[in-house]
């Protein structure tokens, strides 16, 4: 039996729901695509299909069967594609999320690119803030920004990210520049409401007593509070005081000098911006190079003041 026949055969039937479609499609007799089913069910010693003459389905094993076939088909193609003349030849459904903000300025940009080098990928972009469960939506990957929780998935580091504090040269220049975190108290500062994801206020990098330094977490109060943080960054452009900020969201207007960063000696430490994928023992060849196409181009010098 040429087992990798009859899976392509099983996967054919059972998603047309017909051996006559099925046949016809690889243009061979329904005879033909019945013997190989039945020799594939003889040498697992499982039913699969349960086939009437008004109609197949699949058996409970045909399920998960069906799902292994898919997967390991898909790997073979790639594998083929791989080396076969050309060069690299990704194909397939692309499922990605990200967080809104970062995704709406440095993932959907890329997305329309990725596909003019691999245009038998069709993509799907997700963009939200909550946390996708990326096996049970069916997604193939995730952009995620800041510290991991321990988890299932797997976890590549695509590039680093910085919190700053920034405010307007014309806030700074109307209210003073603050010389210490301490100093923050007597500043209108631009918060994320209590009920927003990330309540652990400001970090910043304080001196201690032995001469090293920790971690502080602050929690300025002021005017004005947004469980949104674009609204946040918009109202600081504005000048109406100081916001702490990523800098894939700012780092471009501080090149620009609509933004100055201010407490920069006590900035925190970075951290991460990641693609976090389901465990699995072949990744498909389209999440592969979608990976490497995000590393390659966050990689680049000027990409993020650019964007």
């Amino acid at each position: 039996m040429d087992k990798l026949k009859a899976f392509e055969s099983f996967v054919s039937v059972a998603t047309r729901g017909s051996l006559t479609a099925a046949a016809k499609a690889e243009g061979v007799a329904p005879a033909i695509m019945g013997r190989r089913l039945d020799a594939l069910e003889e040498h697992l010693g499982v039913k699969l299909l349960v086939r009437t003459t008004r109609r197949i389905s699949l058996t409970h094993e045909g399920s998960a069967f069906l799902e292994d076939c898919q997967r390991l088909l898909s790997d073979v193609a790639n594998a083929e594609a791989s080396v076969s003349e050309g060069g690299v030849k990704a194909t397939g459904h692309l499922r990605i999320t990200a967080p809104a903000g970062f995704g709406r300025r440095h993932v959907a940009p890329l997305v329309p690119r990725f596909r003019t080098a691999h245009p038998d990928v069709t993509i799907s972009l997700n963009l939200s803030d909550r946390v996708v469960d990326l096996a049970g939506e069916g997604f193939d990957c995730a952009v995620r920004v800041g510290d991991l929780p321990d988890s299932s998935l797997v976890s590549v580091r695509i590039a680093d990210n910085r919190r700053l504090c920034v405010a307007t040269p014309a806030y700074l220049q109307g209210h003073g520049t603050p010389r210490h975190p301490a100093e923050l108290s007597a500043h209108d500062c631009l918060t994320l409401s209590s009920e927003a994801s990330q309540t652990r206020g400001w970090a910043f990098r304080m001196p201690t007593d032995g001469g090293g330094s920790e971690v502080v977490h602050l929690k300025p109060g002021g005017p004005l509070d947004c469980s949104d943080g674009q609204v946040l960054h918009d109202w600081c452009l504005a000048g109406y005081g100081l916001a702490w900020r990523s800098t894939w969201e700012v780092e471009s207007e501080i090149a620009a000098g609509r933004l100055v960063e201010v407490l920069e000696e006590f900035a925190a430490p970075p951290n991460g911006i990641y693609v976090v994928f389901p465990q699995r023992k072949h990744m498909p060849l389209r999440v592969r190079l979608w990976i490497d196409f995000l590393k390659h181009n966050y990689s680049q010098p000027g990409f993020w003041t650019a964007a």
